[in-house]
């Protein structure tokens, strides 16, 4: 008899697996939804910019089409930069140990090597600058000068450690490790950032806030709908009457509410959404637990002498899971749309984090030019993921209806 169970039970879930498995746009979608997952994940390891949020600025390079492509000069910086393990990069970036200088053109001069800085500007304006070899390379002491003798230039690091190189050497290593070409994919937005480093890690503050408003959501949902349901009477009245009260109120407005009061940022856009969000879960959860209520099976828990929270915990909530994925998949949607517009309106998450709704704020003026793309690419994004969590939950939604096949 526990056999048969155990094969009916299986054959259930295969049914489901094999209607989602059929549908090609459940697939494409959880493959965009597996895709910004890892992207989210792994962030700065995947991102051409490295430094915190993406932020690197290059005032010369603003707006620079897609494929846009310069030579750099890379100089140490004459500081110490704290060095980061692979984690702490992966979640929080790194400091770039050099300066990066765009140039059009550079050679040696002696001791120094001299650059003509980035500029697109036509006619002869020219911008020259000349940098001690040693400069580029070393992070000097700012106490101790430079000393150049025949073909051979002294010098102390940071650290105090005297370093004597020939002219020769240093070159090469400049031509070696110093000069490099960097490709802008997506182009530079108007602060000269590399747009598409930053709608990378934009992924991640789509993706962090769908997680964890969907969190907040269940567990206020499932708790409220699952007490009101179960216990009824004059628990389920004033339970009713609190998620009437909330479920009357504009979602947005009820957003910009609690993000006024926990004020603005990362976490405080999380907490808001999430408190928004539980109304419908704590209705479904209510419905579904009053109908779960009169079964044999709860009737026989009681019997046996389970506590009310056992028969809710272990025999209730998990029989409303199903519903409860379904509305999940939906407003982890909505989610991602909520917080592009609270960070389009300027009270979501706020500079210098990457946020999709914040990077179509800072271009949409630019949607009349032709450097529409600076918009419509994050609007892309943002379309692409909500779409694909959309039809993910509708097609798990048909695909739960072969238990009543």
């Amino acid at each position: 008899m526990k056999k048969n169970k155990i094969n009916k039970s299986s054959s259930i879930e295969l049914i489901i697996l094999k209607k989602l498995i059929k549908n090609k746009l459940a697939l494409i979608s959880f493959a965009i939804i597996v895709i910004a997952i890892l992207t989210a994940i792994l962030g700065y390891l995947i991102t051409p910019d490295k430094t915190p949020f993406c932020n690197e600025q290059f005032l010369e390079l603003t707006t620079k089409k897609p494929g846009f492509k310069v030579k750099m000069l890379l100089v140490k910086k004459n500081e110490k930069v704290k060095k980061t393990n692979l984690l702490a990069k992966m979640f929080w970036g790194e400091q770039n140990q050099y300066y990066q200088i765009p140039i059009n053109n550079f050679d040696f001069d002696n001791n120094n090597i001299s650059i003509e800085e980035y500029n697109d500007v036509k006619g002869d304006v020219k911008i020259i600058k000349n940098i001690n070899l040693a400069d580029v390379l070393y992070s000097l002491s700012l106490t101790k000068p430079v000393s150049f003798n025949n073909n051979e230039i002294s010098f102390y690091d940071i650290d105090n450690v005297k370093h004597v190189e020939t002219i020769e050497k240093l070159k090469n290593k400049i031509l070696l490790n110093n000069i490099k070409e960097s490709r802008f994919i997506l182009g530079t937005d108007r602060f000269g950032r590399d747009l598409l480093s930053r709608l990378l890690l934009g992924t991640r503050v789509s993706i962090s806030v769908g997680f964890i408003s969907i969190l907040i959501s269940l567990i206020i949902g499932i708790t409220l709908g699952a007490i009101a349901g179960y216990y009824r009477g004059f628990v389920d009245d004033i339970i009713m009457w609190f998620i009437n009260i909330i479920w009357s109120i504009p979602t947005l407005l009820l957003v910009i509410a609690i993000t006024m009061a926990l004020g603005k940022g990362f976490w405080q856009i999380f907490i808001a959404v999430g408190l928004t969000m539980w109304v419908e879960v704590a209705r479904v959860v209510r419905g579904q637990v009053m109908s779960l209520k009169e079964k044999e099976f709860i009737e026989a828990g009681k019997a046996l002498g389970y506590s009310n929270l056992r028969i809710i915990i272990k025999h209730i909530v998990p029989n409303v899971l199903s519903p409860v994925i379904v509305i999940s998949a939906a407003n982890f949607a909505s989610a991602i749309l909520i917080e592009a517009g609270l960070s389009f309106l300027g009270i979501g998450v706020q500079p210098p984090v990457p946020s999709w709704g914040t990077m179509i704020k800072e271009h949409y003026g630019y949607i009349i030019v032709d450097l529409a793309y600076l918009a419509i690419i994050p609007g892309l994004a943002i379309m692409l993921l909500v779409l694909a969590f959309t039809i993910l939950g509708n097609s798990l939604r048909d695909a739960l209806d072969a238990r009543q096949n």
